[in-house]
């Protein structure tokens, strides 16, 4: 037996069956619902409870960010939402038509992101509409992170037993 063969045995490398799936699951969820926007929620939080220089080094990265968010938007957004759609139908066919275990993985982790993207754009939309600061700025921000955390663990969720569905029809009981 070659050590190839063994390596493949001990580790599995099916997509929902191996940790590092698991593992970037998690990263990527606990980073976007940390990331409101491009600005850290801790930095939300400091500028409700300290106010001042606080506040205002929030409403400047918040500007910035959204700025930035609403020109990539305005730029290239029919560019990024043409090759979105043919990347998020490609892995659909892949994994709906095809069985195949990685496009379904891939499908799980970016269909979700992609609502949240969109979620980014409006909030980003809704803060340079209403020239948002203060309170108003504090309740979109934690609106949009409640949301996010929403859409993440319905996907967690899914994934989760999407992964089990594969791991127990995949393993010892089928395939």
């Amino acid at each position: 037996m070659d050590w190839y063969q063994t390596i493949f045995e001990v580790i599995d490398m099916r997509s929902f069956s191996n940790l590092w799936f698991w593992i970037a699951l998690a990263v990527i969820w606990s980073t976007a619902s940390h990331w409101v926007l491009g600005v850290p929620y801790d930095m939300v939080l400091r500028a409700r409870r300290h106010g001042e220089q606080a506040q205002v080094d929030l409403e400047d990265m918040v500007r910035i960010n959204v700025n930035r968010i609403l020109y990539i938007a305005q730029v290239s957004g029919l560019w990024i939402l043409g090759f979105s759609c043919f990347f998020l139908t490609m892995l659909l066919i892949l994994a709906v038509f095809y069985s195949f275990q990685f496009a379904q993985a891939v499908l799980l982790l970016a269909a979700p992101l992609s609502i949240v993207t969109v979620l980014s754009l409006s909030t980003a939309q809704q803060i340079r509409e209403e020239s948002a600061t203060g309170d108003l700025l504090y309740k979109r921000l934690t609106r949009h992170r409640i949301y996010t955390q929403i859409i993440g663990m319905v996907s967690i969720f899914i994934t989760s037993m999407w992964g089990m569905y594969q791991n127990l029809y995949v393993g010892p009981f089928g395939g």
